[in-house]
């Protein structure tokens, strides 16, 4: 695995005082290796051209039902957050604002005109079949260089890393796919998917989105822990078009309320651990730099808002965005960053709602 290069050094300074303080992020640290849902099913799972065969589980046929619906609303950029063919709250409130950004009804629910705005011409409410909403995916030398292995638990042994790369080749995929393990097992059925080596294919969902347009300002809304992003022009003005989950601090003394402006915008940035803001980590008396990388503590991105410590940014573990609390931040995956920093801009507002 090649080291990454280097940063320019005004860069880094630049950003070492924003990324430190209140982001620091309140996290477990990643298992040594996920723990996979079963691979494997009574029948294998449909190619990307044929609809499953009559004897496949119903509940299997209805876990890709609902995987290509989120498949499908994430495309429009409006995320039901991880695709994982379990839709409950996340995946009903972005269907409600789908249909409200399509002038639809909002119900929350996949009725005919939604199924419709979703895949113009879609005729089959019930399909089951790949062919129109995942990908195949071969690996690569360069996905081999993105692992790093476990996660260290020491921030000091965390520092001494080149590079916060992803824990293991099914970690990878997974994010590559904006799905859960057991999805991409699920999707890949007899394939030791963490053995699997350069040139073996993959079946992934495809999300694929349009990439946002310049947005006029974001808003977040703490009690439905949510980020919106709006268009420019009056006709855009109340109508988000873009919509994702966030984690939010868990103290709620540390939730900013008002209107703050985007004061900085870094792509794939280092992270600095201030001991002074980790009081329960007694093992470290200076700042620690922590490499770049998609397993950095900010994940990919990194946008810092006009209060020092606080800003957007992307997440070590998708799984957990919207159900734990960080220092003070605002925690997207790391693909919803990645598309939300090249929408944002220095100065553009950030309004923080109750």
């Amino acid at each position: 695995m090649s080291k990454p290069s280097s940063h320019d050094l005004s860069r880094v300074a630049a950003l070492a005082a924003s990324l430190s303080g209140a982001c620091a992020i309140a996290m477990q640290p990643a298992p040594t290796k996920p723990t996979l849902a079963p691979a494997s099913t009574p029948n294998p799972a449909p190619s990307l051209a044929t609809k499953p065969t009559p004897a496949t589980p119903p509940e299997f046929a209805d876990r890709l039902r609902a995987a290509r619906l989120q498949t499908l609303l994430a495309r429009t950029n409006f995320s039901p957050g991880l695709i994982d063919g379990k839709p409950g709250r996340k995946t009903r409130i972005a269907i409600e604002h789908f249909q409200r950004a399509r002038g639809l009804e909002s119900t929350g629910q996949l009725d005919e005109p939604t199924r419709s705005a979703l895949l113009p011409g879609d005729q089959v409410p019930s399909r089951q079949d790949l062919a129109d909403w995942t990908r195949s995916h071969t690996i690569t030398e360069a996905d081999l260089a993105q692992i790093s292995g476990p996660i260290p638990e020491d921030w000091n042994e965390r520092a001494q890393l080149a590079f916060s790369g992803y824990i293991d080749l099914p970690d990878l995929l997974a994010e590559r796919g904006w799905c859960s393990l057991d999805l991409l097992a699920a999707l890949n059925p007899g394939k030791e998917l963490a053995d699997l080596t350069v040139g073996d294919e993959v079946t992934l969902p495809d999300a694929s989105p349009k990439p946002l347009p310049k947005l006029a300002r974001v808003e977040i809304n703490l009690t439905e822990k949510l980020v919106l992003g709006f268009a420019e022009g009056e006709a855009n003005a109340e109508i988000p078009i873009f919509m994702t989950h966030c984690s939010i601090a868990r103290d709620v003394e540390k939730r900013p309320v008002g209107e703050l402006k985007v004061a900085v915008v870094a792509s794939d940035p280092d992270y600095t651990f201030n001991p002074a803001s980790w009081p329960e980590v007694t093992n470290v008396s200076s700042k620690l730099r922590i490499a770049p990388g998609p397993r950095n503590p900010v994940g990919v991105a990194w946008i810092g808002l006009d209060r020092p410590g606080y800003g957007m940014h992307g997440t070590v573990r998708p799984q957990d965005i919207g159900k734990t609390g960080s220092h003070g931040c605002f925690r997207l995956t790391n693909w919803d960053a990645a598309r939300l920093i090249r929408a944002v801009r220095v100065g553009m507002p950030v309004i923080i709602t109750e």
